[in-house]
């Protein structure tokens, strides 16, 4: 779509799994689909780069677990190999000052902790089993869960310091965001749409199992190459009229090659995908405006905070230590990491999660207090060696401007059971994409993927065409 005005049947509105998911489906169907990206680049939430050094790093969603069955068969259609996450070893678990090596999934040096910590988990994951997935708002006690947090939960049912220490690190890692930020009913559909807590936060057999060799936003770009000239980068959406027989979206290209008028462009259609988070979703100038749910949403859907960290170096020493490149620390920037060398081992990589409190309150100090956060915390978890770091390459994605935070939108409490129906619910000719309106695997891109499909499907019998 060239700077101007255009036509065609169905405009999906990000370029991320979602919504390019959505145009494979319209387009094999017949439709003319045109996909409109704001960012240079497709993948959304999923970026691939290759640092300064030449290390390839994934600057967000990069690993792939069982029962993903969209993303597995995706990697297979575009022959995209996996492999495992190393745990070989022991994980380093850093609590009230002290060093401790483990085994296993949590730590063990307050085996009284441990235990709570793991009962409380059990008991959450139970519990996320009666929430439905295609409609949590319909579970009973709907309202009284939403209006609570789980934060409020945790304090009911954990009362030992280094069990809810644990538990707050899994939560954090998950969501980006505190406990007491969300709602309960939101995190235990949550944790049933991914198998629960434990199944989120385990590799071996769990949700970071395996990574993409190459990295992940390889799929992304595979299905765009597939679309071809019908993904449109750098043209962000900035206004949306519709109807009940037509949508115009509007705005202006960001690239320098833009002709016409300042860029401005236009793009009519009879309907459309908006495959993003509602909270960015709601930043665009609606006419007329959107229904108060979907205000609601967006008001109550934020997105979580996260800094993805990646340290690089020559080799991954700490094997040779008899360690997994795991962390659980219960203080400082870096809460949790793994082991992020490549498969052949050919240098060493650890990633981490800045999350929740800990993001806002270094990204306050500034990338320098940042660096220097990850590289002393790094040493005091795997030894001297770790002070020493080729590269450091850190994904602030609060700071990006068209995703705004991450990894994953959640509901804050009094949202999900008052709102939540119009997550999926389509506004007219508008139908909503995007891995916050997932039913399985919420969150994650093989939920995206479903998301998309799901909208395309939509759209066809809207169309008459599926």
């Amino acid at each position: 779509m060239d700077a101007g005005s255009g036509e065609c049947d169905v405009a999906v509105v990000g370029a991320g799994f979602a919504g390019l998911a959505a145009a494979r489906v319209l387009a094999r169907n017949g439709v003319d689909v045109v996909v409109l990206e704001a960012r240079d680049r497709v993948g959304g939430r999923s970026w691939t780069h290759t640092t300064p050094m030449g290390f390839t790093v994934d600057r967000g969603g990069q690993w792939i677990g069982p029962t993903q069955h969209r993303l597995q068969a995706l990697a297979d259609e575009m022959a995209v190999p996996t492999f495992p996450t190393y745990t070989s070893g022991e994980a380093v678990e850093w609590r009230d000052g002290v060093r401790h090596r483990y085994a296993g999934l949590i730590p063990t040096s307050d085996h009284s902790a441990a235990a709570e910590a793991v009962s409380a988990i059990l008991e959450l994951d139970l519990a996320a089993q009666e929430v439905p997935l295609d409609a949590p708002w319909d579970s009973e006690g709907a309202a009284e869960l939403d209006t609570r947090s789980l934060g409020a939960w945790l304090d009911e049912h954990v009362e030992a310091p280094g069990a809810r220490s644990m538990v707050d690190v899994a939560v954090k890692a998950v969501f980006g965001a505190e406990p007491p930020e969300m709602s309960l009913l939101f995190s235990l559909f949550y944790l049933h749409a991914g198998g629960g807590l434990s199944n989120l936060v385990r590799t071996t057999g769990g949700a970071q199992e395996r990574r993409f060799a190459g990295g992940s936003q390889q799929l992304a770009v595979a299905m765009a190459t597939e679309l071809g000239e019908r993904v449109v980068c750098s043209v962000p959406v900035e206004a949306v009229d519709y109807a009940a027989d037509h949508v115009v979206l509007t705005g202006h290209r960001r690239d320098e090659e833009a002709t016409g008028a300042g860029g401005e462009w236009a793009l009519r259609c009879e309907r459309a995908i908006v495959a993003m988070p509602p909270m960015l979703a709601a930043l665009i100038d609606w006419s007329p405006p959107l229904p108060d749910p979907r205000d609601r949403l967006a008001r109550g859907m934020p997105m979580g905070a996260v800094t993805k960290v990646h340290a690089f170096y020559a080799r991954p020493f700490w094997r040779e230590d008899g360690l997994n490149g795991q962390l659980v620390s219960d203080s400082g920037a870096l809460r949790s990491t793994f082991d992020d060398s490549p498969p052949d081992g050919s240098h060493g990589a650890i990633v981490g999660f800045i999350a929740g409190d800990d993001c806002r309150v270094f990204d306050s100090r500034g990338p320098e207090a940042r660096h220097h956060a990850v590289v002393s915390e790094l040493e005091r978890a795997f030894g001297p060696d770790a002070a020493r770091p080729l590269e450091v390459v850190e994904q602030h994605w609060p700071a990006e401007p068209f995703t705004r935070g991450g990894p994953v939108a959640y509901c804050v409490p009094g949202t999900l059971s008052q709102a939540g129906p119009a997550l999926r619910r389509p506004v007219g000719p508008i139908h909503w994409a995007g891995t916050e309106t997932a039913t399985e695997w919420c969150g994650y891109l093989d939920g995206a993927l479903s998301s998309g499909e799901r909208a395309a499907t939509e759209v066809l019998e809207a169309l008459g065409a599926g």
